[in-house]
């Protein structure tokens, strides 16, 4: 064989090791980054699902002493069963968007019942919602920023091709709730003037 023809298969050959290497290279990153939200989210369910048995004691200790606001505890359970049920982030998603209702609903009932934040158990278990809401928080941040990392893996030229051919689609964000986007409603009429 000639000289020539030597260096062309050479070529060829660099050339096709670049590709396959740029090819394995750019579908190993996608593979990272589906891995990386798929962990963040596991790490929000998690906090998820600590938050939901929490509500669930936190409920048992109100409705000892609230008895006629029974619609909020079932509204507590179905959120409780949507988050035990919940297969996809999407379905964590409602669900945990579910319980910050509900939770603003018990929240409500609570302000109604002054004789409850007397009650060490009761204390304890709004001490232990509140560290967690903090946790559940700070893990839906971290996740929202792997979901912006992979996204823009997915959408980033040449990366786009390999989603697409490798079938990659954009994660979802985790949505701040209507409910969490509304103003609070401060009332100061009940303090007495001196």
């Amino acid at each position: 064989m000639k000289r020539g023809g030597l260096i062309a298969i050479a070529v060829v050959a660099l050339l096709l090791i670049s590709v396959g290497g740029c090819l394995v290279g750019n579908y190993n990153r996608l593979v990272t980054g589906d891995q990386a939200v798929k962990q963040k989210w596991a790490q929000v369910n998690n906090q998820l699902q600590r938050r939901n048995d929490l509500i669930g004691n936190l409920a048992e200790t109100v409705k000892g002493t609230a008895t006629q606001e029974q619609a909020v505890f079932g509204q507590i359970a179905d959120a409780r069963a949507k988050m035990a049920g919940a297969r996809t982030p999407e379905q964590g998603i409602a669900a945990g968007q579910a319980m910050d209702s509900a939770i603003g609903r018990l929240l409500v009932v609570i302000e109604n019942y002054p004789q409850l934040k007397s009650n060490q158990a009761f204390l304890q278990l709004m001490d232990e919602l509140a560290g967690t809401e903090n946790r559940l928080a700070t893990e839906r941040m971290r996740y929202n920023e792997e979901v912006q990392a992979f996204n823009v893996l997915v959408k980033r030229f040449p990366t786009n091709f390999y989603a697409t051919m490798f079938n990659f689609k954009e994660a979802i964000y985790y949505p701040v709730s209507e409910a969490a986007k509304a103003v609070p409603k401060i009332d100061f009429g009940g303090l007495k003037r001196p």
